[in-house]
């Protein structure tokens, strides 16, 4: 007996030491200490994925743990569908995450850490923003985002179809289209070519507010308070539009119709397709046929239209400091610059313009070009959290009432206008 006490003793003895040096050292656990007195901590990010972007984060958070060992990534992939019901089950029931990536941090502000006392001022790291990402980081005059990755609108074209009917796109922004010499080159290829189409057009309002914006108009006015859709530029543009549709140079199966413009394009029906860079994986993966991307046409103005997502952090994470150095990090030259090389996106940084991506250069280059000269009005009426998923809403629907007939374009843009709630009397 006296022995196994002994023996029991000695036992006793090494664990008290063993745990002794652990709690000075390292723990698994949240709140607990590493080697270099930094609490480890895990950060849940909600992510959502369009494309190969996701590998591309879970790489460059793999090199922030080298940089921060005591900092670990719960990465919970979400359908993009279902990001903002699950920010919203989180916050309301006491567990908010701390990073997600978003595309219209308006939907969610109230939940959202401001930044400014993270970042050396808002106002330094907006001049680092190109003028069409800049309304992207900010809800109302408040700071809570951090625009990572661009988007722009731009036209993908079927190479044998122009050439067989001997039509050549613009080669460079010196030599564009305007909106005629636009309609009758599709048109000339659709009559011309084995093309049964001429242009694929999105069903999407954006898309279709490229045309307000080439046109001159704008959806509000600069302050954002009132709709400016219902003024000449904005109808010419509704105008053009039914022009194309009933020249059938866009068929009416897509905005009528509900058909699918990417499939038309890739499965060699349509000479043209209207859509943006997201795409050039996607045709560059499943076309099988050679396209190109060339200029989008110039009416008033040369314009696009600025989409892309961000970044945030939500005030009522346990790791607030710590999801905000991230988010430095991860807007930080070098590691946008990986980020939007490798996923094939735009940077919103003005100093991270001339990436030199490996597959698609050439199309990426103009579509940072489209991006570089479309107006900052674009991302100042889309990133009108407040009233544009109203209007957008209605844009979509009177757009097909005009397609179909049953309104004209003025009462169309008119109706959006005296049914829209601006808060005014």
């Amino acid at each position: 007996m006296k022995l196994r006490n002994k023996w029991f003793g000695a036992l006793l003895l090494v664990a008290l030491v063993l745990s002794a040096c652990s709690d000075g050292n390292t723990d698994s656990g949240d709140g607990n200490v590493e080697e270099t007195g930094e609490a480890k901590v895990t950060l849940d990010v909600i992510w959502f994925s369009d494309g190969d972007e996701g590998e591309v984060f879970k790489e460059i958070t793999e090199e922030y743990k080298k940089e921060h060992p005591n900092v670990e990534f719960n990465i919970i992939d979400t359908p993009y569908s279902d990001v903002n019901d699950r920010i919203r089950t989180r916050v309301s029931g006491g567990d908010a995450p701390d990073l997600a990536r978003v595309s219209n941090p308006g939907m969610i502000s109230d939940a959202l850490l401001e930044l400014d006392d993270y970042f050396d001022s808002k106002e330094t790291f907006l001049e680092q923003l190109s003028p069409s990402a800049r309304p992207w980081a900010q809800v109302g005059d408040k700071f809570v985002a951090v625009p990572t990755d661009m988007t722009a609108h731009g036209l993908f074209y079927n190479k044998a179809y122009f050439e067989q009917a001997g039509v050549e796109v613009p080669s460079s922004p010196d030599d564009l289209w305007d909106w005629d010499e636009f309609a009758n080159a599709i048109e000339k290829v659709k009559e011309n070519s084995d093309a049964r189409m001429g242009l694929a057009y999105d069903m999407s309002p954006s898309r279709y507010s490229t045309l307000i914006y080439q046109n001159g108009g704008t959806i509000f006015s600069e302050d954002g308070t009132q709709l400016t859709i219902n003024e000449p530029e904005a109808v010419g543009a509704l105008e053009y539009f039914k022009e194309l549709h009933d020249r059938e140079i866009i068929p009416k199966s897509i905005w009528l119709g509900g058909e699918n413009p990417n499939s038309m394009f890739r499965s060699a029906q349509a000479a043209m397709h209207l859509s943006g860079n997201w795409n050039l994986q996607n045709y560059s993966e499943n076309a099988g046929f050679e396209w190109g991307v060339t200029y989008l046409p110039e009416e008033v103005r040369r314009s696009s239209v600025a989409g892309g997502k961000q970044m945030v952090a939500f005030k009522d994470s346990e790791h607030t400091d710590e999801a905000a150095e991230f988010l430095q990090y991860f807007i930080s030259k070098d590691v946008n610059e990986k980020y939007v090389k490798e996923s094939l996106f735009l940077s919103p940084r003005n100093d991270v313009q001339d990436v030199q991506y490996e597959i698609n250069s050439e199309a990426m280059e103009i579509f940072q070009n489209e991006l570089s000269v479309t107006p900052e009005a674009t991302a100042n009426d889309w990133s009108n959290f407040e009233y544009m998923p109203e209007v957008e809403k209605q844009l979509t629907e009177n757009v097909q009432k005009t397609l179909n007939g049953d309104m004209s374009p003025q009462e169309a843009m008119d109706d959006i206008v005296e049914s829209t709630d601006m808060g005014s009397e």
